[in-house]
């Protein structure tokens, strides 16, 4: 089956591999029909991890069953499924808790698994032309039939789920005012979260005009983060007092504020600025323990120079880690079909997967309009 395989930094291309195969018997085989690129492959993809090269590629899938192990007992061939990118058992300590997304039995020696990323287990990617799903039972979530809401439900995967889980890990509740830095497709996500919980006033912060266009549409105040303190600004539409609530939507790979370089930690720290005092911070962004790109020795093993004086003084309180996407999927599920949520706003471009180096090109250097990519493995043409 043809897949996208990573080559060697700021390189992937598509390329023959071997076809899954049922390998246990609550194992399914699932026939792709949307695979989203995400930003957190653009980590593999520039070369900021271990990834080695061979590895395919794609953690935000959804397609049809085609194949079901003898195990299986809630899936029927022909049920379309969306899968989130943890992979999880079901039955250990941390997913009988709904902590799926640190699941102690899939990956050994490590509380979590997903699809096809580095150090997350041997379980291959979906942007290819099918995958396997181990413990599909626990795993697949089902869809209605048909094409419908195909780009609303493929961003269950992954980023609608965590812009979600940014403002549970913040405790958004009516009312409230709520900072999201960075504006990508997971801070849109968070910015759109915060509003569907009934925020009363939502901030994005990015410096990508695109993105800070697609963030006033759905109804937040688009900060520019060039044109001074983002901190400052925000509070200058605060009384002073800044917002109950913050949301890191950016991770490790944070630019400083007049874009010139990276700083890691910037982004921590705005939002402590940010927060006003027993306010709270969710961090979805990813932040990792060892980053060969990062610009100091310190970074570089993830240590971090983060304001905990200042967090401490505020008395803050901060929620981190990824997203447990089993916790929201179903419920966000249920709002697209009743109409009540349509994330597909983000989606920017829909390409057949022969495409896919072009479209890693482009939306790692943030050009042409390239928010969010969604993949359509069989299809010969864009849609």
């Amino acid at each position: 089956m043809k897949a996208v395989v990573y080559e060697k930094p700021f390189s992937v291309a598509v390329r023959d591999v071997d076809d899954p195969q049922i390998q246990h018997p609550n194992d399914v085989l699932v026939r792709v029909t949307s695979s989203a690129i995400c930003g957190s492959d653009l980590h593999m993809y520039e070369g900021r991890t271990a990834a080695e090269p061979g590895i395919v590629f794609g953690h935000e899938n959804l397609g049809i069953v085609e194949e079901v192990g003898s195990g299986v007992t809630s899936l029927s061939e022909g049920d379309r499924v969306v899968m989130p990118f943890n992979v999880a058992c079901g039955f250990c300590k941390n997913c009988l808790a709904g902590e799926t997304g640190f699941c102690l039995t899939v990956n050994p020696g490590f509380a979590g698994g997903a699809y096809g990323y580095v150090a997350m287990g041997p379980y291959k990617g979906g942007q290819a032309e099918r995958m396997r799903v181990p413990f599909a039972d626990f795993n697949c979530l089902k869809l209605p039939p048909g094409e419908q809401f195909e780009t609303d439900f493929i961003l269950l995967a992954d980023i609608f789920p965590t812009g979600y889980h940014g403002c549970e890990l913040a405790q958004v509740s009516p009312g409230e005012s709520v900072a999201v830095y960075g504006a990508g497709p997971v801070g849109l996500m968070a910015a759109y979260s915060a509003l569907l919980r009934g925020a009363a006033k939502v901030f994005s912060v990015d410096r990508v005009p695109e993105r800070l266009a697609k963030a006033e549409e759905i109804g937040a105040i688009a900060i520019d983060f060039t044109k001074g303190d983002p901190a400052e600004q925000i509070k200058e539409k605060t009384g002073g007092e800044g917002t109950d609530k913050g949301v890191d939507a950016v991770g490790y790979q944070a630019q400083a504020h007049d874009a010139s370089h990276e700083e890691p930690a910037v982004v921590l720290n705005a939002l402590v600025d940010t927060v006003r005092a027993t306010g709270r911070l969710g961090v979805p962004g990813l932040y990792v323990p060892s980053d060969p790109g990062a610009p100091d020795e310190h970074a570089k093993h993830g240590q971090l120079l983060v304001s905990i004086g200042r967090m401490f003084e505020k008395g803050q309180k901060m929620g981190t880690g990824q997203c447990n996407v089993k916790r929201y999927n179903r419920q966000l599920r249920d709002l697209i079909i009743a109409g009540r949520a349509k994330p597909s706003f983000v989606v920017s471009h829909e390409l057949p997967l022969d495409q896919a180096p072009e479209a890693y090109e482009k939306f790692d250097k943030r050009i042409e309009g390239y928010t969010k990519v969604v993949l359509h493995p069989g299809h010969a043409l864009a849609a």
